[in-house]
Order: C-alpha cells, then sequence, then structure tokens
C-alpha cells in the first residue's frame, strides 16, 4: 500500500474542501489558523489584504501564519505591511517583536512589544495574548510543551498576560495562553487556566484539546482522548484533536507493553486523520514519519520519505527516515548513502543517538565493519538504553573472529539488557572459549567461558547438552599441567553422554563427533587416571561402535594387544 498517495487523495479531498467557499471573514480565518489549516488561511487572508485592504489586523494574522510556520523573513513583510497600513497598528508591531525574538534581537523585540502595548486601545487585550505567545514559541517552531521554552520567557510570558487579564478578565485566549505557559513549566496553574478558558469559551475546542494534552503529560491517557474527544464534538474537523489524540496514543504505547501495539496503529490512524485535516506540511508529515518508525511501518515509511525526498525544499531530516526504512527493509546501500547524507550535512545538534545505531547497522551490513562498531560504541556512549547496541558489536567482533573482544561485548550486554537471552549467554562462553589461546594461558578466559556457560544452565529450564560439551572442554583446558591430570572435564562429559544416551543411537554426524569425544576422553582417564582396565575398554569400544575410524580409540586397542 502507498501510504503517499492515500493521504494525498484525503487531503486534497478535506483538507482543501472550502478554500473556494463563501465564508472569506477575518473570523473565518482565525478559525483556520486555530485548526492548523494555514494554506487555507493563508488564501482567506491574502484575499481581505485586496479586498479589505485597509484594516491592518488582516496583514497581522497573515503574517502570524508565517510566524507558526518558522518563517519570520515572510512575516516580517506582511507585518511591515500592516504598519504602512496603519502606523498606530498595535498588533502588528506585536508580530515584529515576534520576528526579532525568532531573530535572537531581544532589544528590537522589547521595543516593539512596548510600541504594541502603547498604541493599543483601552481594553484592548488581544496585543497581550499575542506577546505572551510570543515568548512562548519554541525556538524551532515547535508545539507547546513541558521546557519548550526558558523558565525566563515563560514568566515573561506569563507577566504579559497577566496585564492582558487585568484589563479584560473576560478574555479566554488570555487563559489559554496561561496555560500553555504553564505548561511548558509543568506549573499547576496550568489547569485552572485552561478551566477558565473553557468556562468564557465553552465552544473552544482548542482549550479542550490544551486541557487533554496537559492530563497525557500527567499519564492520564484514559481522560485525556475524553477531551480530545469533546473538543471533535465541539469540531468534527479539529485536526489539532486529532494529533495531540495520536501523541497520547503513542505515549501510552511506550508506557504499557501490554497495549503497545494496538495504541501504535491507534496513532497512526489518528495521525491519518490529522494530516486530512490540515495542510499537510512538510514537518507535520515528518512528524508521520515518526509514528510509521515507532509503529515499525518500513514499507510505509519508505513510500513516504521517498516522495518528501524529491521535493525541492526537502528537509534534510527525510534523509535519515530513508535511512531507517531502507535498513530495515534490507536495503543497505540505499540505507547507507542515505544516511552519509544525514550525517555528513545535518547540524551536529540534530544528530541523536539512534542515527549513530543504524548507520552503525548500516556499514556493519555493507562489509564495514569497523566503522559500524565505532558508531555503535559512539550511540551506546550516548544512550545507555541502547542497549541492543552492545549485542550487534559482540557479533560483528565475533564474526572477525576478536573472540575476547567479543566476549566482553556479550557479558556486558547480558549484564545491562533486559532483552538479553540464553543463546545471548552461550555466545558469551563461546567466544571466551575460542578467545583462550593455550600457547598464552590465560585463566581469566576460560573462568569467564565457564562462567557463562554455568548462566545458562542455571537458567535453562531443561539441561543443554551443549552447554556440557563446552563446560568439559573448558575444564579440560583449565588442567595446564598434563602430568598432573584431575579430570575436572569428567562430570560434564559424563552429563553430556546421560542427555545424549537417553535419545538413542545419534543420526547427525556432529553429535557422533562430539559423543566420541567424550567417550575418548573417559577412556583415557580411566586407563591413566583412575586405573580402571575395564571401564576404560569400555568406554573406548563405545567410541569404535560411533567412529570405526577413531585414531585414540584404536590406538588404545593397539596398545592393549
Amino acid at each position: 500500500m502507498k501510504i503517499n498517495s492515500k493521504i494525498a487523495a484525503a487531503v486534497f479531498g478535506l483538507a482543501f474542501a472550502g478554500t473556494a467557499a463563501h465564508a472569506q471573514s477575518l473570523d473565518d480565518a482565525k478559525k483556520a489558523i486555530t485548526a492548523e489549516q494555514y494554506q487555507k488561511a493563508k488564501t482567506m487572508l491574502k484575499n481581505l489584504t485586496v479586498t479589505e485592504a485597509t484594516k491592518d489586523e488582516n496583514y497581522f494574522y497573515l503574517g502570524w501564519v508565517y510566524i507558526k510556520q518558522n518563517d519570520p523573513d515572510s512575516a516580517k513583510i506582511w507585518f511591515n505591511k500592516g504598519v504602512a497600513v496603519n502606523p498606530k497598528s498595535s498588533l502588528n508591531y506585536v508580530g515584529l517583536g515576534a520576528v526579532a525574538r525568532l531573530n535572537k534581537d531581544q532589544a528590537g523585540a522589547v521595543s516593539n512589544f512596548n510600541t504594541a502595548i502603547a498604541n493599543a486601545a483601552k481594553k484592548d487585550s488581544k496585543p497581550y495574548v499575542y506577546i505572551g505567545r510570543s515568548y512562548l514559541l519554541a525556538p524551532n517552531g515547535g508545539p507547546i510543551a513541558p521546557n519548550s521554552v526558558s523558565p525566563a520567557d515563560a514568566q515573561a510570558a506569563i507577566d504579559v498576560l497577566n496585564k492582558g487579564v487585568a484589563i479584560n478578565p473576560k478574555d479566554s485566549e488570555l487563559f489559554l495562553a496561561l496555560g500553555d505557559a504553564d505548561l511548558t513549566q509543568l506549573k499547576s496553574d496550568a489547569y485552572s487556566n485552561y478551566s477558565t478558558a473553557l468556562e468564557l469559551d465553552p465552544k473552544s475546542a482548542a482549550a479542550d484539546v490544551a486541557q487533554g494534552v496537559l492530563i497525557k503529560y500527567a499519564n492520564n491517557f484514559e481522560d485525556a482522548i475524553k477531551d480530545f474527544q469533546a473538543a471533535l464534538a465541539i469540531d468534527p474537523n479539529f485536526g489539532p484533536a486529532y494529533r495531540e489524540w495520536a501523541e497520547t496514543d503513542a505515549r501510552w504505547a511506550k508506557s504499557d507493553p501490554k497495549v503497545a501495539v494496538d495504541k501504535a496503529n491507534e496513532a497512526i490512524t489518528q495521525y491519518k486523520k490529522y494530516l486530512s485535516l490540515t495542510d499537510m506540511s512538510l514537518e507535520s508529515q515528518m512528524r508521520y514519519a515518526d509514528f510509521l518508525i515507532f509503529a515499525g511501518k518500513y514499507d510505509e515509511l519508505e513510500a513516504l520519505t521517498k516522495q518528501l525526498s524529491s521535493s525541492a525544499s526537502t528537509n534534510l531530516r527525510v534523509y535519515r527516515y530513508l535511512g531507517y526504512a531502507a535498513y530495515n527493509n534490507k536495503d543497505y546501500p540505499a540505507g547507507l548513502t542515505a544516511m552519509n547524507t544525514w550525517m555528513t550535512k545535518a547540524d551536529p545538534k540534530r544528530i541523536i543517538p539512534l542515527d549513530y545505531t543504524y548507520l552503525g547497522h548500516l556499514q556493519i551490513a555493507s562489509n564495514q565493519d569497523s566503522l559500524g562498531m565505532q558508531n555503535l560504541r559512539k550511540a551506546y556512549s550516548l544512550d545507555t538504553t541502547q542497549t541492543d547496541v552492545l549485542g550487534e558489536i559482540a557479533k560483528s567482533l565475533y564474526t572477525q573472529k576478536k573472540y575476547k573482544e567479543s566476549g566482553d561485548a556479550y557479558q556486558l550486554f547480558v549484564t545491562k539488557s533486559k532483552d538479553a537471552t540464553l543463546t545471548d549467554m552461550f555466545r558469551e562462553g563461546m567466544a571466551y572459549y575460542f578467545g583462550y589461546d593455550p600457547k598464552k594461558p590465560d585463566s581469566t578466559t576460560l573462568i569467564k567461558a565457564d562462567s557463562a556457560f554455568s548462566k545458562v544452565q542455571q537458567k535453562a529450564t531443561k539441561p543443554v547438552a551443549d552447554v556440557f560439551i563446552y563446560r568439559a572442554r573448558v575444564n579440560d583446558l583449565k588442567e595446564t599441567d598434563r602430568n598432573n591430570i584431575k579430570g575436572l572435564a569428567k562430570p560434564f562429559y559424563e552429563q553430556y553422554l546421560a542427555l545424549e544416551e537417553a535419545k538413542g543411537v545419534p543420526t547427525d554426524n556432529r553429535t557422533k563427533v562430539n559423543m566420541t569425544e567424550a567417550y575418548d576422553y573417559l577412556g583415557t582417564y580411566y586407563d591413566l587416571i583412575a586405573k580402571d582396565p575395564t571401564k576404560a575398554a569400555d568406554y573406548y569400544g563405545k567410541a569404535l561402535a560411533l567412529t570405526p575410524t577413531d585414531p585414540q580409540a584404536l590406538q588404545y586397542q593397539k596398545k592393549k594387544k
């Protein structure tokens, strides 16, 4: 299924329905802004700047749309036009202050805000609303969220909004903005401010959504969704309600493994509705890509990001998603190209630990093991919760026959990860076993190998034959004085044989070889150490029954003759 064509059909069928409708008032344009239908709002407002060219508010709200889209340069053009139409335009000076803030011109921001207040009518609270919202603009244009702005900016917003309340305590937008300021700092006043906004304007879908967002951060997911449903009861086409519903489902999925799959899929469904009701902007589609990653929908992710990457205005982050999708779809060359593009061209501050993880995986899959492990280690150093990285490092080191290093990586993986399996523990033992060099005896390596195999033996629900054969081999290697053998491997070989003999005559060659090895060891033990020729002959006889060409057993028989 091509996700793009489906979304596009919904968008062109719904999001732009009504752009040619008769409603062209400023109030309708403001409602479109609140509903995040920015293209629709721009079309209406540009028309209003022609049909009502002397009304300075039209220019302000058009500029504010560009502010919401993180395009301060375009916004400034319209705010200046508004000032040209009305030199005393309070709102357009607010807009110029917002542009100055986004351009990190604090002095210019304060100057324009002061001019806006000086020009404002005595009971006009709207300049206070938008000065407050200007302080709450996230540097990257993101939504209102905890820690999205600094405490100082949040307090500046609260101070100016309270001045607005003193002028007009009946303006619900002031309390909605106050709630947003409190939310950025997770202050308890947020709920009361949102409630007041709803009391003043019971038909405010935005206030219902804001209240739901606050409850979401308290992990009260069911009640949060009820608020989003209340917003949709007011306005069934209010896209932000679906977006926040999707975000809530995603948070719910992360916090409760029992519902993770269902909520991840539901999040995608709700976000599709959001896209269909808004402008399907590049940034909103990029966020949709995050949901697809979260739900593991890599085919859809690849289709979406390929289409986005063909656009001239492509956001570099598309290449991150292309890399993620291509890796999971096993298109390693395309994935490596995309990730290299992202890693080399993106601002270093935008690189996240998971980027290094995917780059490392792709490099290892492309036979660039050294580079891959370097990036996987980088990922783990930046985010120690990514314990799966340790397993990948261990596996790669094992493939390169760097056994001791592989054993250390497996040991760390088994210790740190909740997802480590008995197989990983067994591989840890194997890595240390093969990492032992008899020419440079190192008892520590053998102890680590035996410990790993012992853990498997203890945790397994039933005895594992391979564990006993390898513990036997490890314990035999521990006996470096071959003139004074103690038989440390004997009990493990016996346990191995007991398990395999219970299954009957072996049919696979590997088991025959291992059983012959065990018979030979026990034959030698009883011949040279226990001095029990009867048992020695019995074990060597069993070895020859399995492997008639077994040189050790044949040598024993020759010696006896």
